[in-house]
């Protein structure tokens, strides 16, 4: 019996649909706290780099959702700056900027926007997303 690998039948734009779907719920599990809903999306080796150069793991992230270490009151992409790229049929990029807001554990607010790149690699789950990098917080803009 032929076996067929799960992008046998991918179509690019399903994909494209697919990843920018999961990429704008991962970001609405992680401002929920939704440890469940980001372990379902995450890779079991995911990392993530900050602009600093901070090497944060799945485990880490997870944790930080279960301990609310953070009262976020927005992590959204900004609209219309998604964009999703396939490279080959198991391989895809989101990039976007992100607005977040919220109040960490020990009183400190915050209010950012940053650029990030999120890998997603296709695993016989589906897509997982396997790698992330945030720039460092962008500049404020000038008022008016």
């Amino acid at each position: 019996a032929l076996v067929m690998s799960p992008a046998a039948n991918a179509d690019p734009e399903t994909d494209r649909r697919q990843i920018a779907a999961l990429d704008t719920a991962y970001q609405a599990a992680v401002e929920r706290n939704d440890a469940d809903g980001m372990a379902a999306i995450l890779h079991d080796e995911m990392i993530l780099i900050l602009g600093a150069g901070a090497v944060i793991t799945r485990d880490d992230l997870l944790k930080s959702a279960r301990d609310k270490a953070i009262a976020y009151e927005r992590q959204v992409e900004d609209e219309g700056t998604q964009e999703v790229r396939l490279y080959g049929p198991d391989t895809a990029i989101v990039t976007a900027r992100l607005w977040l807001s919220g109040i960490r554990k020990n009183g400190q607010s915050f209010d950012r926007r940053l650029w990030f790149s999120d890998t997603y690699v296709r695993t016989p789950q589906g897509w997982k997303y396997a790698f992330g990098q945030a720039s460092m917080d962008l500049p404020t803009p000038a008022p008016g």
